[in-house]
């Protein structure tokens, strides 16, 4: 038996070069192609059936080495086992494992790929990219999503958890989605370590909602016809926008995108379409005396601008830059910022000393409206295109909630139009 192996020499192996099958032994055999390229092959028989598998070239695998393969493959006949199916199953094995080996950035990057074209636009893209880029591929970014433990989503969130807490908080989410969608893709197992209930709750404090969110700073409501009046004594159509924006109590977003042809001015009524809510269902704002008055005014006016062609959708923008574009979103806050910095003490606060906000205006329409109106609740909530918690309250919205809406509306203009009484007090 022993000379029925390692029939050939190494110094053979080298020497030949005839095309055929050279054998050592034990379903090992030397074989060289009609092109002299030469390679290690195993023979053996299963269930009757010839088989051959390669081991490799010469140039690479040594006589020895290929010795080794042989016994190995003669071990798997013993045990039952074909040699050559359980070859291929170690390379799908590896294969498979290669796959896996995706790290948290690349599952990051497929994630947001497979889910932007659900999100409102570019701007939420953005946040989810950096989000992550800034706080998490730091830390395990380049490691294999597999291997993302607890301790690593930790480490990532611990240095902000309670300095930036809203940012924190949606990190973590972002984070809990990325390793979700990698375990539905089969890239890791297991339970999601970023996961909050029953789980980060232990290791990290629980910043309720409220101490996340910060409300945009707004003015008290006695003081905005005061501030209305300060408006309109600047020229320019950033003051024009943010007093439409607060007589409509609408978002800076929903003003700066405004179309004519959204105008109604007959009945009173500016439609905006679905795709510029944030709610993504159309909103009818009721218009005031004062806001198409304003509108009225902007059309006699010379800030309309004519440099964009008839035929753009940018010509039809109610508020243009001056290149006929559409104002960019720190262009009210600008405004707004110029108009305290011109004063020696900022005036325009709200009762801490902050700074109003654009969006804060909202919030003083929305104190207004409980304060100093008899309005029920959910006109007002309509008002502001909130969505209301009853199904009940919603299907109103239209009817008779609508024309409460335009009472609500014209009180409001009304209102913030009226002139600012003279202090007669001594």
């Amino acid at each position: 038996m022993t000379r029925q192996l390692g029939k050939l020499s190494a110094l053979q192996v080298t020497k030949l070069t005839k095309p055929g099958l050279y054998g050592d032994g034990g379903g090992l055999a030397l074989q060289i192609t009609q092109a002299g390229v030469k390679s290690w092959l195993f023979r053996f028989m299963r269930d009757g059936v010839p088989f051959g598998m390669g081991l490799g070239p010469t140039h690479t695998v040594s006589l020895a080495e290929a010795r080794v393969k042989a016994l190995d493959a003669r071990k798997l006949l013993v045990d039952g086992q074909n040699p050559l199916t359980v070859k291929k199953e170690k390379r799908l094995a590896d294969a498979l494992h290669r796959a896996k080996m995706m790290t948290f950035d690349q599952c990051s990057k497929a994630y947001i790929d497979a889910h932007k074209s659900s999100w409102k636009n570019a701007k939420h893209i953005d946040q989810w990219t950096n989000t992550l880029a800034t706080y998490a591929s730091p830390v395990f970014g380049q490691l294999p999503v597999a291997d993302i433990d607890t301790a690593l989503i930790v480490k990532c969130l611990s240095p902000i958890w309670q300095k930036k807490t809203e940012t924190a908080s949606r990190l973590r989410g972002r984070i809990e989605s990325v390793l979700g969608w990698a375990t539905t893709s089969g890239f890791r197992t297991g339970e999601n370590p970023a996961r909050w209930r029953g789980h980060l709750e232990n290791l990290l404090a629980n910043i309720g909602k409220a101490s996340r969110t910060k409300n945009h700073p707004s003015l008290p409501w006695q003081r905005v016809n005061e501030f209305i009046s300060a408006i309109k004594a600047r020229n320019g159509i950033a003051a024009l926008a943010l007093e439409f924006a607060i007589l409509t109590a609408c978002r800076s977003g929903e003003v700066r995108g405004a179309q004519w042809s959204e105008i109604d001015s007959k009945k009173k009524i500016w439609t905006i379409p679905s795709c510029r809510m944030k709610a993504g269902r159309e909103h009818q704002v009721p218009l005031s005396d004062a806001a198409l008055a304003l509108l009225a005014r902007l059309q006699e006016t010379s800030l309309i601008s004519v440099t964009a062609s008839p035929d753009s959708c940018s010509s039809q923008l109610i508020f243009k830059g001056t290149k006929g574009q559409m104002l960019s979103d720190m262009t009210l806050t600008a405004l707004i910022r110029r108009m305290n910095g011109d004063a020696e003490k900022p005036i325009w606060t709200d009762a801490s000393g902050h700074g109003v906000t654009v969006h804060g205006f909202r919030s003083t329409f929305r104190m207004w409206a409980a304060e100093a109106t008899a309005y029920p609740r959910e006109v007002a909530e309509h008002a502001l295109a909130h969505q209301l918690p009853d199904v009940v309250e919603r299907a109103y919205q239209r009817g008779t909630q609508f024309s409460k809406r335009q009472a609500l509306m014209s009180e409001w203009g009304t209102f913030c139009t009226t002139a600012v009484q003279p202090d007669r007090t001594s």
